[in-house]
């Protein structure tokens, strides 16, 4: 393997999973707004990216396990490792609406947890006991919402599952609720620490990362789960019971996100136009692709659990956004593989 390729793997963004995360989500809000071609295309780029990062990683961990341990201590990077806990749980949800193989979206499931429990409190311990520290100027950013991310995502597909696992199906809505809430709690922590950053302390256009989108995607992410618990109560009696509440903060999360959106739509405007930065392609974008779709896929759920069809303007035209930036990054990938090898 050329010296090139070996130095790529060895400085291999772990936030590179928000690909699979962006791809995913694209591909199932394709599939629920009646693009099927364009879902099941997305589908296998999707199988074909998710191998190869989990390759790359594992070859990476083997080769350069000091690397690895570096970003996880690092307080810009570390939180990327959070993408591939998100990154396999939005895979499952695609392989069972598109493809229905509850198998497979099993197993996926049991890694989501089993990778949220190990790199979340991996990450944060090694953060928290780091002796030396930036400051939150320096250290905080809008990537740490995928903390929020990965832990919404355990609920998602924990509440997919759950109307097919027969006597499984109580335990499992019980976990999404209980992981539904969790996220909610860690949006709130986060995000006090982001906005009080972006109000009280200089802010540059590059301070403006593409991570900042998922301010608005990790209360996408929530709505979602939250409409799902909605849809699957009748398979539990606790839900049941939990409907107003469960609606209401769903509601609360859904218009949290929808506020983000033009504020985030200034503020690219301020960095690209105004302060003139040039958009050139870097892994975070995906994580700006990420809450496109979701917020569609979101927002098609809500307006099913809600009974509000009155929404459904929004992901029939949020889709062709969602897939236009897809698109856009994509090609700024493929710009990037190819650049290297002229």
């Amino acid at each position: 393997m050329s010296l090139w390729r070996m130095e790529a793997i060895r400085t291999l963004n772990p936030a590179y999973f928000a690909l699979v995360m962006a791809t995913g989500i694209v591909s199932i809000a394709a599939k629920f707004l009646n693009l099927p071609p364009v879902a099941y295309a997305l589908l296998a780029v999707n199988a074909v990216a998710f191998v190869v990062l989990w390759v790359l990683t594992a070859v990476r961990l083997a080769r350069y396990p000091a690397d690895v341990l570096a970003d996880i201590r690092d307080h810009a990077r570390g939180v990327g490792f959070f993408t591939a806990v998100a990154a396999t749980s939005v895979f499952g949800s695609q392989v069972m609406i598109l493809l229905d193989q509850r198998t497979l979206a099993v197993g996926l499931w049991i890694a989501t947890l089993a990778l949220w429990v190990l790199l979340l409190y991996l990450v944060f311990t090694a953060l928290t006991i780091k002796e030396t520290k930036p400051s939150l100027e320096q250290g905080i950013h809008g990537g740490w919402l995928v903390a929020v991310v990965a832990t919404e995502s355990v609920s998602t597909l924990a509440s997919l599952l759950a109307p097919a696992a027969g006597g499984f199906a109580e335990p499992l809505l019980f976990t999404s609720l209980t992981f539904w809430l969790a996220g909610g709690m860690l949006y709130i922590w986060l995000i006090s620490l982001i906005f009080y950053r972006y109000t009280f302390f200089h802010f540059s256009p590059t301070d403006l990362m593409p991570p900042y989108w998922i301010n608005m995607g990790a209360m996408a992410i929530s709505t979602l789960a939250g409409a799902l618990l909605l849809a699957s109560s009748s398979y539990s009696p606790l839900l049941r019971r939990l409907e107003p509440f469960l609606l209401g903060f769903t509601l609360f999360f859904w218009a949290t996100a929808t506020w983000w959106i033009p504020m985030l739509v200034i503020l690219g405007f301020w960095r690209h136009v105004l302060r003139r930065v040039p958009l050139t392609y870097s892994p975070l974008y995906w994580g700006a692709v990420f809450p496109l779709g979701m917020y569609t896929v979101a927002t098609y759920r809500l307006a099913a659990a809600a009974e509000a069809p009155y929404l459904l303007f929004i992901p029939r035209t949020f889709v062709f956004i969602a897939l236009a930036a897809w698109a856009l990054t994509f090609v700024g990938l493929l710009r990037a593989l190819l650049r290297p090898a002229t």
